[in-house]
């Protein structure tokens, strides 16, 4: 009895704790919940200042998150979708005064940076001034920052101006260390994805294909900051070239940047733009609050429907999540908006470097089958490659910026050879008995057979055959084209127009323009898809911290890359249609 009572007491005990987390955790829930609804309710006065800064990673579209507090400590992130959306709103606002941008390295590509540049080249045709102040520029910041009608720089700041590189990190070395042989069945001389596996170095063709594309996106940067600063473009790259500007005074010397001033010079620059007598604070609001302040004279609500349908990173079967493509949700989303009369358009934002063959063949199904019944424009990011071309290619139309990575039209085979590793470096033997001459395709512990190599080659052979029909159909071309084209070659969006496999330059903003216009709409709303989560299972991944990559990703920074590289390996499962492994340009 004595010990029933001990067990029993102790149950009780441990239920009461349980009830009292959950409690504090309801509380929590309900104070965030209120505060946020406080925060809906953020007004502005007139002659207001919106301040723009760049503090978090930039995605196409950031999760949902009606509360503020954050129990994994993972990145939280800023959605492209919404900093677009707050621009245009600005431009329309007779409460926004202007834009200050202050700058420090932004956290996003080339390519998601000018879409927010075009956004804010937008803004100033409704006659408002854009100011961009830093202590430090990196070039990425710096590149925005030439939208902007004035460009200042803290006295003894710096700035970085040097053109690109690109610098892939090849595992040759550490594989044979561990005594482990990749073996690749790939088809496309370019398709560079695999050869860090077996190669130090560039190969010709990749060297080749990276230099392209990092002149092409250099090319378009030189000529955006030619055309907003009248400085020629071979001066321009003389500058860079040369390393001359690399602190305040060099960028006022080459005329990279219009005045030298302390924070406290630049706020009463702007108080004397903005009439404002010297003694007052200015009306600012951030870019983050000025999400919730009420839209002024918005549209009534449409009932015809434009659907973007957002699909990033790399591609598998499933249902994946907003920073995963699983075929399974995203076929469904797009599925969804087919079957829905009040959709008239879909658009078909992808920000991705491909992965697995057999589900961008089953989102493709998916795509096919809308475009027959409505517009589908497919709208590239930073990224639509191998895979995240597979998936666009019979789309209507094709929308990219002069910088977008896309292409790679090629596909490849990867199996591990992993006997070295753990008969040699472990001392670790494998027996296997066999009902049949192949039982043991594909093992990783021996090489594979000639025959089923061959099998392999042939899969990955017939993958491709498929992947450039489908592009040939999509863009009209001849499939000899398409694989004159393909090779796993991956090409700018510059080069990508040049050659057919994209229709026209823009962002987002001009996809749906494109697609309201070829489904013949005046008025819509948009629809964003695949749904997000609800707010609960959103707290239980917060608690939880179900996805450990965000928090990777927080730890290690920068170097976040080399763990990429390493997952990435690891979910090489069947033929994959992926472009190079690590791409990192900066």
């Amino acid at each position: 009895m004595k010990q029933f009572f001990k067990f029993m007491f102790a149950s009780m005990l441990g239920t009461f704790l349980t009830l009292v987390v959950l409690l504090f955790l309801c509380i929590a829930i309900v104070v965030g919940i209120a505060a946020t609804a406080s925060d809906d309710s953020v007004t502005i006065s007139k002659n207001t200042l919106l301040l723009v800064r760049f503090n978090r990673t930039i995605v196409d579209r950031a999760p949902k998150s009606p509360i503020n507090f954050n129990f994994s400590g993972n990145e939280k992130l800023s959605g492209l979708n919404e900093i677009l959306d707050n621009l245009r709103k600005a431009r329309k606002d007779d409460n926004i005064a202007g834009i200050l941008l202050d700058l420090d390295e932004i956290p996003a590509r080339i390519s998601t940076i000018s879409e927010i540049r075009d956004g804010l080249l937008e803004f100033k045709k409704s006659g408002k001034f854009i100011w961009a102040y830093s202590e430090a520029y990196g070039q990425s910041a710096y590149y925005l920052a030439t939208a902007a009608d004035k460009i200042f720089i803290q006295p003894n700041g710096l700035m970085l101006f040097k053109g690109l590189s690109a610098q892939p990190m090849f595992l040759k070395g550490t594989l044979e260390k561990l005594d482990i042989k990749m073996q690749v069945i790939r088809h496309g001389k370019f398709k560079a994805a695999t050869e860090p596996l077996f190669l130090d170095k560039m190969s010709k063709e990749n060297r080749e294909q990276i230099t392209a594309v990092l002149n092409d996106t250099w090319g378009s940067i030189i000529n955006d900051i030619s055309e907003s600063r009248k400085i020629g473009k071979i001066a321009l790259n003389g500058i860079a070239d040369s390393l001359s500007v690399q602190t305040a005074a060099d960028a006022l010397k080459y005329k990279l940047v219009d005045q030298l001033v302390y924070k406290d010079e630049l706020l009463k620059e702007l108080k004397k733009k903005l009439a404002i007598d010297e003694k007052k604070n200015l009306n600012t609001v951030s870019l983050e609050d000025y999400t919730k302040v009420a839209e002024a004279n918005k549209p009534a609500v449409s009932k015809d429907k434009i659907a973007v349908v957002y699909a990033t990173g790399n591609i598998g079967g499933g249902s994946g999540d907003d920073q995963s493509i699983g075929s399974e949700r995203i076929s469904k989303a797009i599925r969804k908006a087919r079957e829905d009369d009040n959709v008239k358009a879909i658009v078909f934002r992808i920000n991705s470097g491909g992965g697995s063959a057999l589900a961008s063949d089953v989102i493709w199904r998916e795509v096919e089958l809308a475009k027959q019944v409505k517009p589908v424009v497919a709208s590239f990011g930073d990224v639509a490659a191998s895979g995240g071309y597979y998936i666009a290619c019979c789309a209507t139309k094709i929308i990219a910026d002069p910088t977008t990575i896309t292409g790679s039209i090629g596909v490849f085979g990867l199996r591990p050879n992993m006997q070295g590793l753990f008969n040699k470096k472990l001392g670790i033997t494998f027996d296997e008995a066999n009902t049949n001459k192949n039982s043991d395709f594909v093992s990783v512990m021996k090489p594979l057979s000639p025959y089923q190599a061959m099998l392999l080659q042939r899969d990955v052979d017939h993958t491709y055959d498929v992947f450039t029909g489908k592009v040939a159909d999509g863009r009209k071309i001849t499939k000899a084209r398409v694989d004159s084209l393909g090779q796993g070659r991956i090409w700018s969006g510059t080069a990508a127009k040049n050659l057919g496999l994209i229709d026209d330059f823009g962002g987002l903003t001009k996809s749906i323009a494109v697609a309201a216009e070829l489904a013949k709409l005046k008025s819509y709303s948009i629809q964003s898809l695949p749904e997000q989560k609800e707010f609960l299972d959103q707290i239980i991944e917060e608690i939880t911290g179900k996805d450990p990559s965000a928090r990777i990703r927080q730890v290690m920074g920068e170097d976040y890359r080399f763990y990429q590289v390493v997952k990435d390996l690891r979910e090489m499962k069947g033929v994959q249609a992926r472009m190079i492994v690590d791409l990192n340009i900066n």
